[in-house]
């Protein structure tokens, strides 16, 4: 297979899953589709969790104390940054949990203000999605008008 090709497969898969196909005439959010989203979720949430693992382990191995005051600066600049973004990935774990127990209880999929299908398309584009994009966009407007 040539490489071009390879790169467009594995580029296309999301969380090392590979797109859902829709079969004609297939129920949104049946057993297969809700299978397929556990799987995304629990992958993306196992990458984080390794990244979180790393991140642990290189802050320890990399606690120097360095007598250039510049050498220091930078390397709190580097750990604080780390930590922000392991704080990001930390909430973003607790929305695929979230998102995973939407599943569980049958309501992922589904917008939670409407009630309308999110779609796969927009759901694998984003997993932990839970709002249809009418409905999103609208929140996105009213939260610009208050800020």
């Amino acid at each position: 297979m040539p490489a071009s090709k390879k790169t467009d497969q594995v580029s296309s898969l999301i969380h090392g899953v590979k797109p859902f196909k829709v079969k004609k005439g297939e129920e949104y959010m049946n057993a297969r589709m809700r299978e397929h989203f556990r799987e995304i979720l629990t992958a993306w949430r196992q990458e984080l969790l390794d990244e979180v693992a790393r991140t642990v382990h290189s802050m320890q191995d990399e606690t120097e104390n360095h007598p250039d005051p510049n050498d220091r600066a930078s390397q709190e600049t580097d750990i604080s940054l780390e930590l922000r973004n392991r704080d990001r990935e930390r909430k973003l774990i607790k929305k695929i949990d979230e998102s995973i127990d939407t599943i569980e209880t049958g309501d992922y999929g589904y917008c939670e203000s409407c009630g309308v299908e999110i779609g796969i398309q927009r759901l694998e584009a984003r997993p932990t999605a839970n709002m249809c994009i009418d409905c999103k966009t609208l929140a996105e407007i009213r939260e610009k008008q208050l800020a």
